[in-house]
């Protein structure tokens, strides 16, 4: 797990700083990844324990609700928080691919890309729901992930598929996001305030 986390992490810095995650993670993480979930699906199929709580689907349950740093928190936060209208106006064109995980116009668009107030969330989120959904799997509080799925799954029809249908871990999911909409909000919160001041010296500059 602590291997996992820090690569994982390490590959979220990378993206705020331009360069795609999965140039960093994928040729590390990918291929033990694949092969996790092949094992459970084996296992699950006959009936056999469960090997491994870190897998692909794993990751895109709770690692990638949104996209990469978990920005569906954040498209949420805007739309019940933010008054600015530059960030609601990229919210709701980041919103539909957002649904299915894909969110560079949010990291390009806002951005959250050399944007220092969002970069602490953007690495933190994913790895603390990942870190929750770890213990919360290990300890018997929902299933692990036995299904492969599309990476670009929506979020809670992922949970519950990925988890061969198992509605905890789709309870799991709805409160990690309402919490990583929550711990987005100060930070977005500061990133309208530097902005807003930056645009107010632009126009008396």
């Amino acid at each position: 797990l602590p291997g996992y986390i820090l690569i994982y992490s390490f590959g979220n810095f990378f993206f705020t700083m331009g360069i795609h995650q999965a140039v960093i993670n994928g040729p590390l993480l990918d291929p033990i990844l694949l092969s996790n979930i092949s094992e459970n699906m084996i296992a699950y199929s006959q009936g056999a324990p469960i090997p491994n709580i870190i897998n692909y689907s794993f990751q895109s349950v709770y690692g990638l609700t949104g996209g990469t740093g978990n920005t569906i928190g954040l498209l949420i936060a805007i739309f019940l928080f933010s008054k600015y209208k530059v960030y609601r106006d990229i919210g709701k064109l980041a919103l539909a691919p957002g649904l299915f995980n894909i969110n560079e116009p949010v990291i390009f668009g806002i951005p959250i890309v050399f944007n220092i107030s969002l970069i602490i969330p953007f690495v933190l989120s994913p790895a603390i729901c990942l870190i929750i959904a770890y213990f919360a799997t290990a300890w018997g509080f929902i299933s692990p992930c036995v299904v492969l799925i599309p990476w670009t799954t929506p979020p809670i029809l992922s949970a519950f598929l990925a988890t061969g249908g198992d509605w905890r871990a789709v309870v799991l999911q709805i409160l990690l996001i309402s919490g990583t909409a929550l711990f987005y909000l100060p930070f977005l919160k500061m990133s309208e305030r530097i902005v807003k001041a930056e645009m107010e010296g632009k126009e008396i500059g």
